[in-house]
């Protein structure tokens, strides 16, 4: 009897070799990617009762403990520092507030001294836009004192009428009339007092930005004039 087609196929040799070839390939890329080294690197630690675990992610039992992680060589491609408490957590998210703060004065210092240097390139330059500021309060008191010469004036005819009734009532008419000159002139004696304040701020803050300017013209760079802001106290 004439052996059937699938028993001549088995026992043939290259019939074997047909066989296993895809089950061969198919074991070595199933080992290959059992070895293969994890691409985030190899997590060892000492636990605090002495045990030295290794993983391909962090180690939860380590958290508190420094983890190193390894390449496939064994070398060491990072260190991985402790947890931190959330005291540490706190303290760590307070002074990263204070550097963002810190920063933002900086960078707010810059562009006030870059602007200064663009708007003044010399002290006359500087004196001309204080002297302009200057003019503006000076026009606006003597609006004022115009205002206070013509309500003295308005006043004396009110005065002279009260002398005939000097240890009397005033007529409500004339009394309501001299109570108004008074008010209108209390609130300009008031307005010039306001632009006297107003002159000494604005020369202030012309003094303060000359001394800045001179140090920029000297050298200094931009936003290094001022000192970082103090922490808060909490």
């Amino acid at each position: 009897m004439r052996p059937s087609v699938s028993r001549r196929l088995l026992f043939r040799p290259s019939a074997l070799v047909a066989l296993a070839g895809p089950l061969l390939l198919t074991c070595g890329a199933t080992a290959w990617a059992q070895t293969k080294p994890s691409p985030s690197g190899i997590y060892t630690c000492t636990t605090p009762d002495g045990r030295r675990l290794t993983s391909d992610r962090p180690i939860a039992e380590c958290q508190s403990r420094e983890q190193r992680v390894l390449n496939s060589d064994g070398s060491v491609r990072k260190t991985v520092p402790p947890a931190m408490s959330p005291e540490e957590q706190a303290a760590a998210e307070q002074r990263r507030r204070i550097e963002e703060v810190q920063r933002a004065a900086q960078q707010d210092a810059m562009r006030r001294d870059r602007n200064l240097l663009q708007r003044f390139a010399d002290e006359p330059t500087h004196q001309r836009a204080r002297e302009s500021a200057l003019d503006d309060i000076r026009q606006a008191m003597q609006q004022s004192e115009k205002r206070l010469k013509e309500l003295a004036i308005e006043r004396k005819p009110m005065m002279d009428e009260a002398e005939f009734y000097k240890g009397k009532r005033l007529p409500l008419k004339l009394q309501h009339q001299l109570d108004t000159n008074d008010a209108a002139a209390d609130a300009q004696r008031q307005s010039i007092d306001n632009q006297k304040s107003e002159m000494v701020r604005v020369n202030k803050l012309y003094d303060d930005e000359l001394a800045r300017l001179k140090r920029l013209w000297a050298g200094a760079a931009p936003g290094s004039l001022d000192k970082p802001p103090a922490p808060a106290s909490r």
